[in-house]
């Protein structure tokens, strides 16, 4: 990306040229990673108004930018609010090569800043690989959540890698550990998802007729007798569908704090249940540039196993 104009004090129209690192974004995520400290909110009212061109053309935010695009940017005030910038950070890595990078992610990790959080599994890698000049993740996991996550170092790869996930080509399989005892070992949760915000601004997602099709495949791993350990394959990816459909079942996930038994969380505190007790622990999908099936496994973390083997 080239920027035309030339440096000033104050905010003025920036004029940029898309080079290949960021051919086929969307041009309001575009926006907001080189706007930072600007609201999302205001990224999309500049680009509703027609502030925002492209090629001398108004665009929505759905529109994918094309390598030699010209981007006008209106002067918009970016947040002085200083913060501190994100610690370098690596992760353990299950799997890495020129277009991508996989890491396991432990639980209490935000994959991305904001929403209170500000910075993570991204802005860390961004940090700790400043040579690196992309790194973006192809999907996210729940900051409670821990487990497989794919992070692109090539554009190319993550368009492939979206497509993938969009057709259903990626293989996600999850261990969660739940309350309850399934009355079936094997069964498919495909209650529609309503996604809303509480009255105190915080994300929430519910059962509800019209809302986004979901469908949960699980299957009974190993039986105790106020608990079990399933095996979930996610078929569709909504926010926190996991969660939502065996809550929804009546088996929600040991240690949520948003969907799950509250006074069960807290008397299993002792029993070492202090977070979320979900992973993901299994992907696989095609390499998006070399075209060979890639399969990878995370084990479990230890709090998770060790309370699976008391079941």
């Amino acid at each position: 990306m080239k920027d035309l104009n030339k440096p000033a004090s104050r905010p003025q129209v920036q004029n940029l040229e898309i080079g290949e690192e960021n051919a086929a974004q969307r041009i309001d995520n575009f926006l907001i990673r080189i706007l930072r400290g600007v609201p999302k909110s205001h990224v999309y009212r500049v680009l509703r108004s027609g502030e925002v061109r492209v090629n001398s053309g108004r665009v929505g935010p759905d529109y994918r930018l094309q390598l030699g695009d010209r981007v006008r940017v209106p002067p918009v005030r970016v947040s002085t609010d200083t913060k501190a910038p994100p610690k370098p950070a690596e992760f353990p890595i299950a799997h890495e090569d020129a277009s991508i990078l996989v890491v396991d992610k432990p639980a209490g990790v935000a994959v991305h800043g904001g929403s209170g959080v500000s910075y993570g599994v991204i802005e860390s890698l961004r940090a700790s690989r400043p040579q690196t000049k992309f790194l973006e993740l192809a999907h996210r996991l729940d900051r409670d959540t821990s487990g497989l996550l794919i992070v692109c170092k090539k554009r190319s790869a993550l368009v492939e890698l979206h497509r993938q996930l969009r057709e259903g080509e990626v293989e996600k399989i999850y261990a969660a550990i739940v309350k309850g005892v399934p009355a079936r070992d094997a069964f498919e949760i495909s209650e529609p998802l309503h996604k809303h915000v509480t009255g105190a601004g915080e994300r929430r997602v519910s059962v509800k007729e019209g809302g986004m099709s979901a469908l949960t495949r699980v299957k009974v791993s190993r039986k105790g007798r106020e608990s079990s350990l399933l095996e979930i394959r996610l078929l569709t990816g909504r926010t926190h569908q996991i969660r939502v459909h065996l809550a929804h079942a009546g088996h929600p996930v040991l240690g949520d704090d948003k969907y799950g038994d509250f006074e069960l969380n807290r008397s299993l505190t002792k029993r070492g249940v202090k977070r979320l007790f979900l992973h993901a622990r299994k992907l696989a999908f095609d390499h998006p540039l070399e075209k060979v099936r890639l399969r990878l496994e995370s084990p479990m973390p230890g709090d998770m196993k060790a309370f699976a083997e008391t079941l």
